[in-house]
C-alpha cells in the first residue's frame, strides 16, 4: 500500500510551492502541511503521509503548469521511447492523493488541501442525509437536483489567493468545461480560456504569459480517455502519449524568460485483468445501501445497523485482492490526509474496497460505460499513485 505523502510528496503540496515559487508566501493555508500528523499506520501501509520533505521549486517569473489526465509517472517511464521531450525533463515524482482520481486531484491542485480537508473525497459519494449518491465529475444528483459548488467545496482556491497576491491566474482548457459545477468548485477565481485543439491551448498559454500573466494551467484529457477505453500502453494510447509529448514541447519553446514549466498528472492507471459485478455477488450487494466511488476505490454505504455485517462480507469476498477497511480505519490510517474535517465524515463509506491486484469492482446497471472500460484508476498502487512533476526552465 502506497499512502499518499501528504505534507511534502504530494499534488496537494504543488500548488503552495508554484505560489512559493513565485514570490508569495502563505504560511499556514495548506492542509496537507499545518493539520496535525497522523499517526495510526493502518492496515497494510508501508509508511505513514508526513515524511516527505517540503516541495521546494526554484523562484521563476511566469510558471506554466501543464496537467495531463492519466500520465502516470511508471506509465510514462515504460514508454519512455514515445515521449522523448518529456522524459528529458528534469523529473520527481509525487503522489496523487486518495483516492487516485481526477475530481480528488483536482481539487487538491485547486485548493492545495488534502482530499480530507477539501472534501472531493471521490467520484461519487453520498450526499449525507438524503439517500442519494452525488457525481463530482458529472456534478449530477438524481432527479434533477443541484449541488451549489459553494456549498460542497466552500475551501479558497489556490486562484483566489493568487489574485489577492496580485498575479494574475489563468487556466486553458476545453469550451464544455468552462461554467460547470466542477471547475466552479475547483477553479473559483481563475480566468477561464477556453480552447479545444491542441494548438489553439498551446497558443492561449504563449498570449496569456507573453501579456503579463504569471500563473498558467493548462489542461489536457484525451491520454486518459484512450487509457479507459484501449488500456494503456495501447496503439491510441501510444497516439495520445506522443500527443502530449509534443504539446509540452511547444509550451517549453514559447516560454518567456525567466519563467518555468510543470507537467503533473492527477493519477496514473492499470489495465484490469479481473472484474467482479458486485450487483450480482450477493455477499457485496446485501445490506449494502448505496454503492459509490469507483471501480478502484469503492465507497460502500451500508444499510442502518448493517455497517459490520457489510464490513465482514466484503473483506471475505475480497480476501487477497482487496485492501476493505471501515471509515474510521480509512481515516486513521491517514488514506485522505493527516485530518478529514468533520463535516466531511458521511461523506466516507461506511466501507472502503481498494483493490491491489489488477481487479475492477464494476456495478453495470448503475455504471454501464465505466464497466467496459480497460484502464481503470483510485487505488493507492504505485502505478496509480505516482504522478510526474516534470521541469524545464528558460
Amino acid at each position: 500500500m502506497l499512502v499518499p505523502g501528504y505534507g511534502g510528496g504530494s499534488l496537494a503540496d504543488l500548488p503552495g510551492a508554484l505560489l512559493t515559487a513565485l514570490g508569495v508566501h502563505e504560511p499556514g493555508t495548506s492542509g496537507a502541511s499545518s493539520a496535525p500528523e497522523t499517526t495510526a499506520a493502518g492496515p497494510g501501509a508501508a509508511r505513514t503521509p508526513s515524511h516527505d520533505p517540503p516541495l521546494v521549486l526554484e523562484p521563476a517569473e511566469r510558471v506554466c503548469l501543464f496537467l495531463v489526465d492519466g500520465l502516470g509517472a511508471e506509465l510514462l517511464r515504460s514508454h519512455a521511447e514515445a515521449a522523448p521531450f518529456l522524459s528529458s525533463m528534469v523529473s520527481r515524482t509525487l503522489t496523487a492523493g486518495f483516492p487516485a482520481t481526477t475530481v480528488t486531484s483536482l481539487c487538491s491542485l485547486g485548493t492545495g488541501l488534502t482530499p480530507g480537508e477539501h472534501g472531493m473525497l471521490g467520484l461519487t459519494l453520498a450526499v449525507p442525509g438524503t439517500g442519494h449518491l452525488f457525481n463530482c465529475l458529472r456534478w449530477s444528483l438524481p432527479g434533477g437536483l443541484t449541488m451549489d459548488p459553494d456549498q460542497w467545496q466552500p475551501a479558497p482556491t489556490v486562484y483566489q489567493r493568487a489574485v489577492r497576491a496580485g498575479i494574475d491566474s489563468v487556466y486553458v482548457g476545453p469550451a464544455e468545461f468552462e461554467g460547470t459545477g466542477l471547475t466552479r468548485a475547483v477553479y473559483r477565481g481563475v480566468r477561464y480560456v477556453a480552447a479545444d485543439a491542441v494548438g489553439d491551448r498551446v497558443a492561449r498559454v504563449h498570449e496569456a504569459m507573453r501579456a503579463g500573466s504569471a500563473h498558467v494551467t493548462v489542461y489536457y484529457g484525451d491520454l486518459d480517455a484512450a487509457g479507459h477505453m484501449t488500456g494503456w500502453g495501447s496503439e491510441e494510447w501510444l497516439r495520445q502519449l506522443a500527443v502530449v509529448d509534443d504539446m509540452a514541447r511547444r509550451l517549453a519553446e514559447g516560454l518567456t524568460p525567466g519563467s518555468a514549466l510543470y507537467v503533473t498528472a492527477d493519477h496514473g492507471m492499470v489495465n484490469a485483468t479481473e472484474k467482479i459485478d458486485a450487483e450480482k455477488v450477493p455477499e457485496l450487494a446485501e445490506g449494502v445501501a448505496l454503492l459509490g466511488g469507483e471501480a478502484r476505490a469503492r465507497h460502500v454505504y451500508a444499510e442502518r445497523g448493517a455497517g459490520k455485517d457489510v464490513l465482514e462480507a466484503w473483506r471475505d469476498t475480497l480476501r487477497g485482492k482487496a485492501w476493505v477497511v471501515s471509515r474510521q480505519e480509512a481515516v486513521e490510517s491517514g488514506w485522505f490526509g493527516p485530518r478529514v474535517r468533520d463535516a466531511w465524515l458521511e461523506r466516507i463509506g461506511d466501507v472502503v474496497a481498494v483493490p491491489h491486484t489488477d481487479l475492477a469492482i464494476t456495478a453495470p446497471t448503475r455504471n454501464p460505460i465505466e464497466a467496459l472500460f480497460i484502464g481503470y484508476h483510485g487505488s493507492m498502487t504505485a502505478a496509480e499513485q505516482h504522478v510526474p512533476l516534470l521541469e524545464v526552465r528558460t
